[in-house]
């Protein structure tokens, strides 16, 4: 009889499962009312002609936006050479050394620098390498499918990273000049080095997981750790180059002429002739993000390059107050560290950014009414881009008109390595400004001190620059 019944049971369960299913499936009915949006008289056959051979934003370009574009700035610091980070997601540290060299050029007058970051990424791919199985280690008593485990083992690396990987990472490693560990192939084209070492440290976590499980003391664990960690250096070492311990070097002016004669640094004492502090504990960063409460502080878990250095923390300001922030320094001639979702209404052809550069509603017959938040919390936008930046134009009463930012794409890209946004668009589509604490006013410094609120990595806002 209790068979009986139950069998009953889960066949009502089954029958509700799949009437549930077909309920919101695309009936034939459902379907034939679908079918009457498809093409709307002989205005929606042109375009289809026209999209089945061009580019939707080809077509969907705003004529009316393409007057010349003001490349006047009424506040810009010094141009400097423009980089390429060329087929990989180090965007972030393009940028953040931008900012350290320009910083210097600004306090030596004369000379210059240009820091190389094949030496950093280095060191921040064998450190992300270390977060991982340490990250696995710590984990490890969990099960295989808990969300944080899977976090490590879905990303066990990347190419992306925010500013405090560069502060980190150039305070515990140093910093050494472009021309002593120049650019590999794989500095320039990490995909595939990514993917090996990616499927190695997966390997690896499985292993450091068994051996939690079978209760290998620690210091067993951490001896093998060791190991693994050698042998991706070893993989480091033949795709980027051994880092550089010891160099001889000259400082030069912006034309090559050498001003300083040539003396040995290693990678500290270069950091310390270059950079002359640490970084971490002099700026502040702060965030646009109106799906929280602003004057507080948020703190990304695991958003960091290494185990023991700072994750992701940041005060969450309006747009108004982080505008201000970024005059102050530009004014002062200091260049920032700034991040963007920089796919939106981008005109590449011209390498500028205004909300109005595509007229998508026009082509498709909809409208795209989210706000900032909404298209955050639905994964629709988000900080994706690092970029330095440099200048602001303001009008008669100090309200900013146009940004403009130093790109990483090569100096031939945009308006020479550069590109321009209104500030319509600054205000849609910026997210993450790093700040010097000397242009922060003392009630911002004061909340930025509040004790973080943790936020999860997989928050939809929370992607490494890239």
């Amino acid at each position: 009889m209790k068979k009986l019944f139950l069998l009953i049971f889960v066949t009502i369960l089954m029958m509700g499962a799949q009437a549930q299913r077909s309920d919101g499936g695309i009936s034939a009915d459902m379907l034939q009312q679908i079918e009457k949006a498809g093409f709307n008289g002989t205005s929606d056959k042109a375009l289809f002609n026209a999209i089945a051979v061009n580019s939707i934003d080809d077509l969907a370009k705003n004529f009316a936006n393409q007057k010349d574009i003001d490349t006047y700035f009424s506040h810009e610091t010094k141009k400097q050479t423009i980089h390429d980070q060329k087929s990989s997601g180090r965007c972030w540290l393009f940028s953040g050394l931008n900012v350290l060299r320009s910083n210097f050029a600004i306090q030596s007058d004369s000379l210059s620098v240009e820091f190389s970051q094949d030496y950093l990424f280095f060191y921040d791919q064998l450190e992300k390498a270390n977060l991982m199985l340490q990250g696995v280690i710590d984990n490890a008593k969990k099960p295989i499918d808990d969300i944080r485990v899977q976090f490590f083992f879905k990303n066990p690396i990347n190419d992306g990273g925010t500013f405090c990987g560069v502060a980190d990472l150039a305070d515990k490693y140093g910093l050494v000049p472009m021309g002593v560990q120049p650019e590999t192939y794989s500095a320039n084209n990490t995909s595939r080095m990514a993917k090996i070492i990616a499927s190695k440290l997966r390997e690896y976590g499985l292993e450091l997981r068994q051996m939690v499980a079978d209760g290998k003391k620690p210091a067993a664990i951490k001896a093998r750790k060791t190991e693994m960690l050698g042998t991706i250096y070893h993989i480091l070492c033949i795709t980027l180059g051994e880092p550089v311990k010891e160099f001889t070097y000259a400082f030069k002016d912006k034309n090559g002429k050498a001003l300083t004669e040539p003396r040995k640094y290693t990678p500290k004492e270069f950091y310390e002739a270059t950079v002359g502090q640490k970084l971490n504990g002099s700026f502040i960063m702060v965030m646009n993000d109106p799906r929280r409460p602003y004057y507080k502080t948020y703190e990304v878990e695991y958003d960091r390059h290494t185990y023991d250095g700072t994750n992701w923390k940041y005060l969450n300001l309006p747009m108004d107050e982080i505008e201000q922030l970024a005059i102050a320094s530009i004014k002062d001639g200091h260049k920032l560290y700034s991040s963007y979702d920089v796919g939106k209404q981008f005109d590449r052809k011209r390498g500028y950014l205004d909300i109005d550069n595509y007229d998508y509603e026009s082509l498709f017959g909809t409208t795209f009414p989210m706000d900032k938040a909404q298209r955050i919390m639905t994964f629709d936008s988000g900080s994706t881009h690092a970029m330095t930046l440099t200048a602001v134009d303001l009008d008669a009463e100090g309200k900013a008109i146009k940004w403009k930012v130093e790109n990483s794409w090569g100096p031939s890209y945009g308006q020479n390595g550069c590109l321009i946004m209104t500030d319509r668009w600054f205000r849609e589509y910026m997210f993450r400004l790093v700040v010097d604490k000397k242009y922060v006013p003392q009630n911002i410094l004061e909340m930025s001190q509040q004790k973080p609120t943790m936020v999860m990595p997989e928050d939809p806002l929370f992607q490494a620059d890239e």
